[in-house]
């Protein structure tokens, strides 16, 4: 089956032009006129990517993406209008995976398209006899975390926190630098690589780990070294 894109644009001609350009480069695509019906219709049939529009009818598109990551790592494009730090801040904070300034080219688009997929496929989970934290064997521990490189996916105990690709990165990170403090800046241009976003990012990204570890109960905690950066402590 071909991989299934859920569409939505603030512009119907330009949600059809895009639909017919990804059909004729082999993937099946749907095209919904909010967000709000994008997201009813992945409740009933899971996508294997979405792009949503910040301008088209509906809910707030970022509310979409939050909801749509609760359920799967399947990535996000979000397209807008204008140049926005905070929306980007606030985009790659829910999880939103790239994220572009309209008008777009096609070739642009399907670049990144075709780059996404890529990325999901090598990050696909191995067969289901070899899914459980017990049926393999972890290639990173520390405390009560377990790495699983090949499934992208960190447990604590028996319970797979429930990360987006930027949380489970920076988490990675810091696990494979445990024995020292690492600033900010640092864990910003490793993770976003951007210098004309704010580095707040990273304290929000922090902010929701923390959360996801108190949430498995788990030892494992993310000290805030003042005016410098982060370090692990168990």
């Amino acid at each position: 089956m071909n991989n299934l894109i859920y569409i939505t644009y603030a512009d119907t001609q330009a949600a059809r032009s895009t639909q017919m350009f990804l059909e004729n480069e082999g993937y099946e695509v749907q095209c919904f006129d909010s967000s709000d019906i994008l997201y009813e219709a992945f409740q009933h049939r899971e996508c294997n990517l979405v792009i949503v529009d910040i301008d088209a009818p509906g809910s707030d598109c970022f509310v979409t993406c939050a909801k749509i990551k609760q359920h799967s790592n399947l990535p996000i494009i979000v397209l807008n209008g204008e140049e926005s730090e905070e929306h980007y801040i606030f985009g790659i904070t829910m999880g939103v995976d790239i994220y572009l300034t309209k008008p777009v080219s096609r070739m642009k688009l399907i670049a990144h398209v075709r780059a996404l997929f890529v990325r999901s496929s090598a990050l696909k989970i191995a067969p289901a006899t070899q899914q459980t934290p017990q049926q393999t064997i972890p290639e990173l521990t520390y405390a009560d975390i377990e790495i699983h490189r090949g499934k992208r996916a960190i447990y604590c105990g028996n319970t797979e926190l429930q990360l987006t690709h930027t949380e489970y990165l920076l988490l990675l990170f810091m696990i494979e630098n445990q024995g020292r403090a690492i600033s900010r800046k640092e864990l910003f241009q490793t993770i976003w690589g951007e210098k004309d976003v704010s580095i707040k990012v990273t304290d929000d990204t922090i902010k929701r780990i923390r959360k996801k570890l108190s949430d498995a109960n788990s030892v494992l905690t993310i000290d805030t070294m003042w005016g410098f950066g982060f370090r692990l402590s168990a």
